[in-house]
């Protein structure tokens, strides 16, 4: 008998599928606690370490340069592990991982060596997570209901963007910065608790009687399937610039610096404005799908790529005051764009790949997508040291438009009208 539930009752509602709503409710508590985390981590660099723009920008990198080292034979192992076990022991990893940072505040042990390490282990360790999410969900839901899973799962992603920052720059200002680390921590556990209660299954997986083959042989299958395909291709492509000088990347290694620094912001004067802006993300998700049914699903993701990036001009135009709102308004923009370009890319990727093959194809897929994350976080921090940090926004911000031109000039993206499922 199949494992999975009847179809159409997956399309009736996704909020009475048990095993997602789990899924759903563990990414949205992991989420929130790690945006609380990404506002709190470059704070405490600079008002606990007196860190310098370089010193915040190798944070940044730290954290994602895992994605480039270890992504590929992740995902060999993804393909090869239970991938539900690995969402709960990678949980558990980090929890323990991020705990001796607020610990070592405690023993007056903590510096930025140690904040480097620690983002090392916490980016492996999230490596193997996200690939094994991805990989994992449409072993949970119906290939006609990805689309939708992936959008609630955005609106996860958008919820914790919302409220992660402003929580974390309120915490921020009544609590001693390292100790805010602790809310991440008590996150990653109840994501482990809530993912162990999922009882599906991957219905299709490597047969335990056949022969192991090499790693780099499986790793080379995932790679050709990837950048031999021409979609997949130009998603890679499009992702890797957008990620290289966006969120995540260059932008991150300059943003806080530039928040607390040139307008002045103190931490939750910046967390709420954060807060403001990341309403965007939970916009974006909520209209996805009137926007392809009304442009079709190519131009959708061309023109929420660009949106992706390019109000980085209006960060750089922002002045002290008032004028800083603009980075409360260019950052939903940001995430709007992120938010949509996310649901539809990741869908369309796990639609067409064979589920053998999801694990080798998200890892090859973050291999070259948030590889240049940690090369965008360094370059930024050193550049904005060197030439400032208001010019190098300018810079990205002058960048914007190129980051659609792989899915421009790709023809099966740009004329592409529905999704998964015939589904616009």
């Amino acid at each position: 008998m199949d494992s999975k539930a009847t179809p159409t009752a997956h399309r009736r509602s996704l909020w009475r599928h048990r095993d997602f709503t789990l899924l759903w409710a563990a990414q949205t508590v992991s989420q929130i606690g790690s945006q609380i985390t990404f506002f709190a981590i470059p704070v405490i660099a600079l008002t606990v370490l007196d860190a310098s723009t370089t010193q915040v920008g190798l944070l940044a990198a730290a954290e994602t340069l895992p994605f480039l080292l270890v992504s590929l034979p992740a995902g060999v192992w993804v393909d090869r592990w239970d991938r539900r076990r690995i969402l709960i022991f990678t949980d558990v990893g980090r929890m323990v991982v991020l705990a001796t940072l607020p610990l070592a505040y405690l023993f007056d042990l903590l510096s930025i060596g140690l904040m480097l390490v620690v983002g090392l282990l916490v980016g492996v360790q999230t490596v193997f997570f996200d690939i094994a999410d991805q990989a994992f969900l449409p072993s949970v839901v119906e290939t006609e209901d990805i689309p939708a899973g992936n959008t609630r799962l955005e609106v996860s992603r958008s919820i914790a963007y919302l409220g992660g920052p402003g929580l974390g720059g309120l915490l921020v200002q009544v609590l001693i910065a390292p100790l805010v680390l602790l809310f991440n921590v008590a996150g990653y556990l109840v994501s482990a608790v809530l993912v162990s209660m999922i009882t599906r299954r991957p219905a299709a997986g490597p047969d335990p009687a056949a022969p192991r083959r090499r790693m780099v042989t499986e790793i080379g299958e995932g790679l050709r399937f990837v950048f031999g395909n021409r979609t997949l291709r130009a998603i890679a492509l499009c992702t890797a610039l957008m990620n290289l000088i966006g969120l995540g990347g260059a932008l991150t290694a300059l943003l806080v610096v530039f928040a607390l620094g040139d307008l002045g912001l103190t931490p939750g004067a910046l967390g709420l404005i954060l807060t403001l802006g990341n309403a965007g993300a939970l916009l974006g998700a909520m209209v996805n799908a009137r926007v392809v049914r009304t442009l079709g699903l190519g131009p959708t993701l061309v023109g929420a790529a660009v949106l992706a990036v390019l109000p980085i001009l209006l960060i750089a135009s922002a002045g002290a005051g008032a004028g800083s709102l603009l980075v409360s308004v260019a950052i939903g923009l940001m995430l709007a764009g992120i938010s949509v370009y996310n649901i539809n890319q990741i869908s369309l990727r796990q639609a067409i790949t064979p589920t053998e093959l999801q694990g080798r194809m998200n890892a090859s897929m973050r291999f070259a997508v948030w590889g240049t994350l940690p090369l965008g976080a360094a370059v930024g921090g050193v550049l904005g040291d060197v030439f400032g940090v208001r010019p190098m926004l300018w810079v990205l911000g002058s960048l914007a438009a190129l980051v659609c031109l792989p899915l421009l000039l790709t023809r099966e993206i740009r004329t592409l009208r529905t999704g998964p499922g015939g589904k616009g």
